[in-house]
This record gives structure tokens, sequence and C-alpha cells, in this order.
């Protein structure tokens, strides 16, 4: 059973650096009219890079949750006006970890939290790695390289809480 709804009214409550905070009212089909608190997001890539023996991660501080070394696939924000979702998964790989792909493959796409946000990340495939010279590492991240083996693939997904790391390395499984 499939409901279309419109939206009535929109309103920015706060607009931030990572995110905009919106209020709203939609109408749905049947007349009633429901108000609603969403986030606004760019979007993000996320990239499962592996060279057949290893997977490539990062761990980095994740203050929203209090994890001082959340265990994460290289990702970052569609943040650079008009450039592909590809060329976004390329520079963060060659950013986070050193790492250039000779082949890339999309994985899968999904919204992190539909209930509240339309943030979407979309994942990609890295294969055929080699090392780049790493740009600087902008002054308020701290990341740290993980090599993770690849014959270990399950005990590294059920260490993960991350859920774009999650459902990246669940796609990688599938694939292998």
């Amino acid at each position: 059973m499939s409901s279309r709804f419109e939206r009535v009214s929109a309103h920015k409550e706060f607009e931030g650096s990572l995110f905009t905070v919106c209020t709203g009212t939609f109408r749905h089909e049947d007349g009633g009219e429901v108000e609603r608190e969403w986030v606004v997001h760019d979007g993000a890539v996320g990239v499962v890079a592996h060279d057949g023996e290893s997977v490539y991660l990062v761990r980095q501080p994740r203050e929203a949750v209090g994890s001082p070394d959340l265990l994460e696939l290289p990702a970052g924000k569609l943040d650079v006006e008009g450039e592909e979702l590809l060329e976004t998964a390329k520079r963060e790989l060659a950013e986070e970890i050193g790492k250039a792909a000779e082949q890339w493959e999309p994985l899968t796409q999904f919204y992190t939290s539909p209930g509240f946000t339309n943030e979407e990340i979309h994942l990609f495939l890295a294969t055929g790695l080699s090392d780049v010279e790493q740009p600087e590492v902008e002054e308020d991240e701290r990341i740290d390289l993980v090599v993770h083996p690849l014959a270990e693939l399950d005990s590294l997904i059920a260490d993960v809480t991350d859920s774009k790391t999650l459902i990246g390395l669940l796609e990688l499984r599938r694939r292998l």
C-alpha cells in the first residue's frame, strides 16, 4: 500500500557546515497533515578497498558517538561542487589511505536513517591498488590506517559498528 504526499511548507531552523535542520508540514492523500523535522545532508561516498589479501580501513575519533577510534571504510562527504561520485571516492581514497585503484565498481547506495535525514551514501569497490602521495590531512582530522587480512573478513564484520562499513563489508563478502 503506497501513500503519496506533498510538502505544504518547509523552513530552515539551523544551517551548519555539515547539515541543515528543517521543519515542515506534509499533506497525505487522505488529507491528513503531519509536522516533521528532518536533516538535509549532501551525502557521502565510502570505499571498500582491497588487494586480494587485505582490506584497507581507517580508525578515527567520532565525538558524536563517544568513540575515540571508530573503525570505518575510507569515506567522505560530497562537498565539492560539481564533483562526480566516483571522483569523490578516488579523492577520499588518496586522502585517507594514500591509495589509488585501477578498477572501480559501484557496490550499493543507501539512506543512512530515512526517518529523519536524506543522507545517502554511495559505496564503491576499489581493487588494483597502488600507492599514491597522500595529500595533507585536514588540520582537524585524526585518521589511522588499518590493514586487515581479507581471510579474517567475518571477524572484522563482527567487530564493526559503523553502518556504511558494515554494509560495505557484507557486500564484499557476498561478492567474494
